[in-house]
């Protein structure tokens, strides 16, 4: 199916300031499921887009600006082509079909931080999270992620939170509510913990059961390394697995080095008046 993205993000301020140069990941980077067949990046004020790959090969947009603003208004537009399956079948590599299985040395070096858990747990909840979903000595691997995808909103309810920044997967757990990205945090520590390589992703979805003109957001999940399939997509907000209506655009060990726009500004905290984002996915006849 072909899909459309209208992502438009404003900022306002109290007094025109000085615009510090502005990191975007907006555009999908494609892959065998999608392909971008148009696109455009514009910002109001004008600004002089840098265009480079970070670490991950995510590709990024720096914009700098020339003269001070009470108002930025950052467009971005795309189409792509989607053609994920609703329900994928993963052929996974048959030393990977039961847990706990091991990378294979080339692997292990390259998966590197993504297998190694980012936060602490001193008292052993979040293990004791992880393992619940463990049954027995040898268990399908797949089916255990699965269970541990859909199992998540047991353990902790989605709430909408606009504050910036990601809970940490003990908070998670504490408060029993996050938002998207918080409980792909989770996820992906509890993966981690079992030994499995865990990357998070963002940015847009497609709700095809939208009502016209709402059929999107940006959104948060997770992406499980298993030899022979690759990477596979989890939504354990959804409880989906596989990048249907998904449309992923950045990968990171973490949620905070793949926020779709990152910048500041010189002046004092008062300056900032607000910040309004609107996202529109849609599907193409």
């Amino acid at each position: 199916m072909k899909l459309t993205v209208h992502h438009e993000t404003t900022y306002r301020y109290a007094r025109p300031v000085e615009l510090q140069p502005h990191r975007m990941m907006l555009r999908p980077r494609g892959s065998h499921e999608i392909a971008v067949l148009a696109s455009s990046l514009n910002c109001s004020p004008e600004a002089e887009l840098d265009w480079s790959q970070d670490v991950f090969g995510n590709l990024t947009a720096t914009a700098t600006f020339a003269r001070p603003t009470a108002e930025l208004v950052i467009i971005n537009d795309l189409t792509v082509e989607h053609s994920a399956a609703p329900w994928p079948i993963f052929r996974i590599a048959p030393e990977a079909h039961s847990f706990p299985f091991e990378y294979s040395a080339d692997d292990l070096v390259a998966l590197g931080s993504l297998v190694v858990l980012e936060s602490d747990d001193p008292e052993g909840t979040l293990g004791g999270c992880a393992k619940a979903f463990v049954h027995g000595r040898s268990t399908d691997t797949l089916s255990l992620l699965k269970d541990m995808n859909s199992g998540m909103l047991d353990t902790v309810a989605y709430r909408t939170r606009d504050e910036e920044g990601t809970q940490t997967p003990l908070e998670t757990l504490s408060l029993a509510s996050g938002s998207c990205r918080d409980i792909a945090a989770l996820f992906i520590e509890a993966a981690r913990l079992l030994g499995v390589g865990a990357r998070a992703v963002s940015v847009y979805q497609f709700d095809a059961d939208a009502s016209p003109g709402g059929g999107g957001s940006t959104h948060a999940w997770a992406e499980i390394y298993l030899p022979g399939s690759g990477w596979i997509a989890f939504d354990p907000t959804h409880r989906r697995v596989g990048n249907a209506n998904l449309v992923p655009v950045a990968v990171a060990r973490s949620n905070r080095q793949i926020m779709p726009i990152i910048g500041g500004y010189a002046g004092r905290p008062e300056d900032f008046f607000s910040m309004d984002v609107t996202v529109h996915v849609t599907q193409q006849e």
